[in-house]
C-alpha cells in the first residue's frame, strides 16, 4: 500500500469509498442513492452529517453560501428553516433557486444539489419549531440574523426579554421564521 492510500485509510478509519460511484449509479434515482449515502454518513459516526452549504444568489447574480441543517429530505425536496430576514432569505425571495452541497470527507464523498426553492407551508413550520428546545425557541425570537450588533450584550438582552415574555407560555412561532424547500432538478455525486 503506497503511503497517500495508507494515511487516507488511517485518516478515514478504513470507512472511505473504496468502490466509488456503484456500478448501476446511472440507473438508479439520484434521491435514493442520496439516501443511501446520507445514511451511510449518520451511521459512520459522522458529526452533523445533515450540515450542508447553501448557496444563493441576488437577484444580479451576486453569490453567497453558508452552512444550514437540512431538517427533512424526501420526494418534495430538502428542507431547511431560518429567520425570513435572514440575507439567505432575501436572496431566495429574489431569486427563487439555490445550490445545497453535502461533503462527508471521511467518507470522501459529496453530493451536489440544485433546483428551485420556495418556502414551506406554514404548518410545517410550526411542527417543526415545537420540536425545537426552549433555548432554540427563545434564539429564533431574540436573534435578528444577518443583522450588525454593535456589541454581544445586545442579543443576550433580546435572549433575556423573550425568556420573561414566555415564561409562563409556550414560546410561540414568529411570524418572521420557517421553512424552505430545495426542490432538485440536478444532483451531482
Amino acid at each position: 500500500m503506497k503511503h497517500k492510500s495508507l494515511i487516507r485509510r488511517l485518516l478515514t478509519l478504513g470507512r472511505g469509498v473504496v468502490s466509488g460511484m456503484p456500478e448501476d449509479a446511472e440507473r438508479r434515482d439520484p434521491l435514493q442513492l442520496f439516501g443511501d449515502w446520507y445514511a451511510d454518513a449518520e451511521s459512520g459516526g459522522l458529526l452533523m452529517p445533515e450540515a450542508m452549504t447553501l448557496a444563493t444568489a441576488t437577484a444580479e447574480g451576486r453569490p453567497s453560501a453558508r452552512m444550514v441543517l437540512m431538517k427533512d429530505f424526501d420526494l418534495d425536496g430538502f428542507v431547511f428553516f431560518t429567520n425570513y430576514g435572514s440575507r439567505k432569505a432575501e436572496e431566495l425571495e429574489g431569486n427563487p433557486y439555490a445550490a445545497l452541497l453535502f461533503h462527508w470527507p471521511s467518507l470522501q464523498r459529496q453530493v451536489r444539489i440544485e433546483g428551485g426553492v420556495a418556502r414551506v407551508t406554514k404548518e410545517e413550520s410550526l411542527d417543526y419549531f415545537n420540536t425545537r428546545p426552549q433555548g432554540s425557541r427563545i434564539g429564533a425570537w431574540a436573534s435578528r440574523q444577518s443583522q450588525i450588533l454593535s456589541q454581544r450584550s445586545e442579543l443576550e438582552q433580546r435572549v433575556r426579554d423573550y425568556e420573561q415574555k414566555f415564561s409562563s407560555s409556550d414560546v410561540p412561532l414568529p411570524s418572521f421564521w420557517g421553512g424552505y424547500r430545495l426542490k432538485p432538478e440536478t444532483y451531482e455525486f
